[in-house]
């Protein structure tokens, strides 16, 4: 990739951003991201190899869910739902661009390779460290894969965004955490 200027970079990546939430993946061109951002589509080729490439930047760079890191609450519960309600925040807060890319993801098999190749693998410390304080408290009686937990929390959390809407409410986050998330880490730790 060459180098562009940083305020080049995030204008291009922001007019992608924009379009994405406004018209989706398969309307947006690279003549409309490159009019919105007032770039030459020679400038975004000489960075990105298409409009595949540029999207897969887009949600490795911007569709980062910022999860707020997790709270030590004193107890596993407390703080299986602190991080939960973060990741619905988080994800909330990208409503309009998750819904532009999600139906694509499943139908544009190129943009899905390339996605899968770029993808940075997840930080699950947060949830390793809520694991390891619950052994130590005694509250499990082994610990559980982070990996796996997270990845079943971030399925209730897309699901509601896809299927449902995304209100993600107190009411989301206890019937999630009581009646799946603590269930399952019970089971698992057994």
């Amino acid at each position: 990739m060459a180098p562009l200027s940083p305020d080049r970079d995030r204008a291009i990546l922001d007019a992608t951003v924009e379009l994405l939430s406004e018209v989706g993946y398969d309307r947006m061109t690279v003549d409309q991201i490159a009019k919105r951002a007032r770039a030459s589509k020679a400038t975004i080729y000489r960075r990105w190899a298409g409009k595949p490439e540029l999207v897969v930047d887009v949600i490795c760079r911007r569709l980062d869910t910022g999860v707020p890191r997790g709270q030590d609450t004193g107890s596993l519960r407390g703080d299986v739902a602190s991080i939960f309600g973060g990741l619905c925040e988080a994800v909330e807060r990208k409503h309009a661009l998750v819904i532009g890319l999600s139906s694509t993801l499943v139908s544009d098999q190129e943009l899905a390779r390339t996605l899968r190749a770029h993808l940075p693998v997840r930080d699950a410390s947060d949830v390793e460290a809520l694991i390891e304080r619950a052994v130590a408290r005694g509250e499990l009686g082994a610990p559980v894969d982070a990996g796996r937990l997270s990845g079943v929390a971030e399925a209730l959390v897309w699901h509601r965004m896809i299927f449902t809407g995304p209100v993600f409410d107190e009411a989301f986050v206890t019937e999630s955490v009581d009646g799946v998330l603590m269930p399952l880490i019970t089971a698992w730790s057994a």
